[in-house]
């Protein structure tokens, strides 16, 4: 069969430079996955418009199991922050090894993003999803039953790396078993479940003991697991492997024994054998001068979402709390009360405001309810306002929660979806996605240091990447942007280089006076 070359056809022609505005398939993506890092179901890929389908008891079924995987997602975002303080105070762990504990999640997603690709491709959708759900069982046990650091930290790595394969297969699955007319609502269903994780997981950690929140967070998985023996496996990838007869059958399942599925059927092995014909995407090809405004946008929105600080609040919001003077399990019951409704009022506004309005929209709530967590631990280190600081911390973390929730958390995702040309999304998805880990690894690590170093500072540092954000949005003030962040980081490097001088030279000079001594 002829390979095309990746500048043939219009699959490799970039959406941006196309005047009719399509949507790949809708908005139902989040922090932290990279949903249409595939080139197969994260569009109609040129399916026709004409005809549409309902909802069926299968495919509902199906969105349902699938989504239980969304569900493990949420729980392991959301698990240390209520068991913070639990677990410091049970196995005596210093900042620096909870912190290790915290990001090591981050890593083990990393790991899991990159390999999530070829894994379904390999073993199909739903081997993918019950391949995942092993890792994150015998991580809940084994941070379950630790007895010391170590054990916590490879139950930990065990559930982000099936967290990392559940953030690339859930939606695509989704994406794949739906009618193209729903497409958009379904998929909106991973994003809510994630949520849902986070929220439920904040409020069961106020009530019970972190070994058997860990016990909690295996329960999930196991209703997938038992779900994958009940749901079939996606028509596009049976069809993809060669598997055509299998891929109709499948797809006759889900539509309903009485649909004509034929027009369908068509479009999915024409669709397939497009893709099958243009050259396979290498990452270096996306290094090429005709893809630079794309890569710049998709990596540039990774990293400004991840240094935003969303891992850093997620993570340890009761910590934070705690420091300010608050109740720990209030303050992430009220995140409870916020994230969900937030979370679903985005997912309505996305396609009737349009994207960058909303980002706009969320990056400035994100950058409001920084200044005022930073404005409460300024006055609570000058003493003043004291019975205010920690309401005003309160205000400020769930006002930055629901404005991520409502914009910066899934439109990064989105656009990320819609920028790239169909060939190069492998590619991009992996790229993108290794960004967003690293970035998520480097906040998740790095927050509870700054925290115990300065938390006023902390703020600041957030807040200067959220102005970013703001105004990278507009495109045109970017140097501003850069202007107004400059003081932060420059302040930050003195402090970090006189810290460094002074136990420099403390050291030296203890040194010093032992051997004077002797």
């Amino acid at each position: 069969m002829r390979r095309e070359s990746i500048e043939e056809g219009e699959l490799s022609t970039p959406l941006v430079a196309k005047e009719e505005h399509h949507q790949l398939y809708g908005s139902g993506t989040s922090s932290g996955d990279h949903a249409c890092a595939n080139t197969t179901g994260c569009d109609d890929g040129g399916e026709s418009q004409s005809g549409s389908s309902s909802a069926t008891g299968v495919v509902v079924l199906s969105t349902l199991v699938a989504v239980s995987g969304s569900y493990v997602f949420g729980t392991a975002v959301g698990y240390s922050s209520p068991a913070q303080s639990g677990i410091v105070d049970d196995l005596g762990l210093t900042v620096a090894e909870y912190s290790l504990f915290g990001s090591i999640l981050t890593i083990g997603a990393m790991i899991g993003a990159i390999v999530s690709g070829q894994i379904a491709d390999y073993i199909g959708r739903r081997g993918t999803m019950g391949f995942s759900e092993i890792f994150c069982l015998a991580g809940w046990l084994a941070i379950a039953f630790s007895k010391g650091a170590w054990w916590l930290d490879l139950g930990r790595l065990l559930v982000g790396c099936g967290m990392g394969l559940l953030s690339y297969v859930v939606p695509i699955y989704i994406a794949e078993i739906t009618p193209k007319n729903l497409r958009g609502g379904f998929t909106t269903v991973h994003q809510l479940m994630i949520c849902c994780g986070v929220s439920l997981t904040y409020l069961i950690g106020a009530f019970v003991n972190w070994r058997t929140l860990a016990l909690i967070g295996t329960i999930p998985c196991l209703v997938q697991l038992l779900g994958l023996f009940f749901i079939p496996e996606s028509p596009r990838w049976l069809a993809k492997i060669g598997r055509k007869k299998e891929s109709e059958v499948a797809l006759q399942h889900l539509r309903g024994q009485n649909a004509d599925i034929t027009q369908e059927a068509t479009e999915i092995r024409e669709y397939t054998e497009t893709l099958q014909q243009l050259s396979e995407a290498r990452i270096l090809d996306l290094f090429q001068w005709k893809y630079a405004h794309s890569l710049i946008v998709g990596v540039g929105l990774m990293v400004l979402q991840q240094f935003g600080g969303v891992n850093g609040i997620a993570f340890y919001a009761s910590a934070i709390f705690i420091t300010a003077g608050f109740s720990g399990s209030i303050g992430t019951i009220a995140m409870v009360i916020v994230q969900i409704p937030m979370t679903a009022l985005g997912v309505i506004l996305m396609d009737k405001s349009g994207r960058r309005p909303l980002l706009l929209v969320s990056a400035a709530g994100t950058c409001l309810g920084c200044l005022l967590v930073g404005l409460s631990f300024f006055l609570q280190d000058l003493q003043t306002w004291t019975k205010t600081t920690p309401i005003l911390a309160l205000i400020g973390v769930l006002v930055y929660t629901g404005s991520f929730s409502l914009g910066m958390g899934g439109i990064p995702w989105v656009i990320m979806s819609e920028i790239f040309p169909i060939n190069m999304k492998g590619s991009a998805g992996s790229l993108v996605t290794l960004v967003s880990w690293l970035g998520s690894w480097i906040v998740s690590y790095a927050f509870n240091f700054l925290m115990d170093w300065s938390s006023t500072g902390n703020a600041k540092l957030v807040l200067s990447l959220n102005i970013v954000v703001i105004l990278d949005a507009n495109c045109n003030m970017i140097t501003l942007a850069f202007n107004l962040c400059l003081p932060f980081v420059r302040n930050i490097l003195h402090i970090l280089k006189h810290m460094w001088l002074n136990c420099f030279v403390r050291s030296k000079v203890g040194t010093r006076d032992q051997g004077a001594n002797t």
